[in-house]
């Protein structure tokens, strides 16, 4: 059977820079940063205890139209009740996809081959502290009928199957940090294979609270000594870089098959071209140090898309500002670009500086900036690159600080999780 082609038709974001794909994308290429001071934005919560202090926070009071989210626009009354965070944030991302893309209210037959592939790193840690906390004070009367509901990793996909009547896959993922990119490139072989036409994916991260930073903060993966400057903390490929930022936000993208899409005359942004997926076999936190694993998954998803590595003019890059993933996925794109000519061509920026880094909703907002930077012809910038890690073998072009314009028929975007657990996504122009 001949694979079916694949291209997406809306997008929907809620992120650090901007609630909106208008919002996002504007703030993302003009630089701005979506990372601020938690003990700021919550001064009672006990972030002042821990060595980090600082996240990619949603921006709110205020309206969508604004670029910032309230839960009142997006959600039915009493639904802020039964469903966790990340949840909601999927809710408002699937509307503005699913809204972009004119398939709010497909006929009967047509949502029997609609389906929902959409994942969460790690669901609702809010909830299960709250409720842990309930427990301990006044035994099981306390504990709220909603808890087990709400903090499932699949609730984001049944709540957006059930506010719209889609009766096909109803799919979740959780792989860590490749969430996003897996929810993505299975949605697409479900369409690609037959089993619907047209699929809402993505993933979504609400992973704030003081336990979350505490448990990254003992593994030292998050930013050190930037609290009094927190824009300045994500700063990949930079040799200052001292670990991560958190963030929180979701990425949602509406993927069809290309006849179904050009028969009733959708806007296709770009074309899902390729989906490479690998595992390193290697530590749970750590990959191997030549980056062999992500290797793997960009010639994979290179084969898989049929492309040459030439027609590759942006790489939007796993890299979230961490002393030793930098370097090594930098390592496995040298690799893949073997030929100095090739590695020439390619601009690699990593989005991450402006977001944080949303863990599971990652790859989704990711997915959603490579669309936009193959429609537009635009590479978003590598915020805080003041000065290469040369020493390193970090001597590419990050595109520091300031956007690009150049013609990108391709782009590639990579996810790496803990566990080992890796994808690249390849969106192309539109056909």
């Amino acid at each position: 059977m001949t694979a079916r082609r694949v291209v997406v038709t809306g997008l929907g974001i809620v992120s650090p820079v901007g609630v909106g794909v208008k919002h996002a994308w504007n703030n993302i290429i003009s630089g701005k940063s979506g990372v601020r001071s938690l003990t700021a934005q919550y001064p009672d919560a006990g972030y002042d205890k821990l060595p980090s202090q600082i996240a990619g926070i949603i921006p709110r009071q205020g309206a969508y139209a604004e670029g910032k989210f309230d839960p009142k626009e997006w959600l039915e009354p009493g639904d802020a009740k039964r469903m966790a965070n990340f949840t909601q944030y999927a809710m408002c991302a699937a509307q503005q996809a699913l809204t972009d893309a004119g398939w709010t209210e497909p006929a009967d037959e047509q949502r029997e081959r609609t389906g929902v592939c959409f994942g969460t790193g790690i669901g609702s840690m809010e909830d299960i502290i709250e409720n842990q906390r309930q427990y301990t004070a006044g035994g099981l009367r306390k504990v709220s009928p909603m808890f087990l509901p709400k903090i499932l990793c699949n609730m984001a996909a049944g709540n957006i199957s059930i506010r719209y009547g889609f009766y096909g896959p109803n799919h979740a993922v959780s792989t860590a940090c490749t969430t996003g990119a897996h929810a993505i490139g299975d949605a697409m072989r479900f369409i690609s294979f037959g089993d619907t036409d047209v699929m809402l994916a993505g993933a979504s991260e609400a992973p704030l609270v003081p336990l979350a930073l505490a448990g990254f903060s003992k593994i030292k993966a998050l930013a050190l000594g930037f609290n009094d400057q927190p824009q300045a903390a994500s700063r990949p490929f930079d040799i200052d870089r001292s670990g991560f930022v958190i963030g929180e936000g979701a990425g949602a993208l509406v993927l069809e098959e290309l006849e179904h899409a050009r028969k009733r005359n959708a806007y296709i942004y770009a074309e899902v071209k390729g989906y490479g997926l690998s595992g390193d076999g290697f530590h749970i936190t750590a990959p191997p140090s030549e980056g062999a694993g992500a290797i793997r998954a960009m010639k994979r998803a290179v084969q898989i898309a049929g492309i040459s590595l030439a027609d590759i003019g942006y790489i939007n890059a796993h890299a979230t500002s961490t002393p030793l993933g930098d370097v090594i996925e930098n390592r496995a794109i040298k690799s893949v670009f073997s030929d100095p000519s090739l590695r020439q061509q390619l601009a690699i920026s990593s989005t991450k500086s402006a977001t944080g880094h949303l863990l599971g909703a990652a790859g989704a907002i990711e997915a959603v900036f490579s669309v936009l930077a193959v429609k537009h012809n635009i590479v978003p910038p590598t915020l805080n690159l003041d000065t290469l890690d040369v020493a390193a073998g970090l001597d590419l072009n990050y595109v520091p600080h300031t956007a690009q314009e150049r013609t990108i028929k391709a782009a590639l975007t990579n996810s790496f999780g803990f566990g080992g657990t890796n994808a690249t996504l390849i969106f192309a122009k539109a056909p």
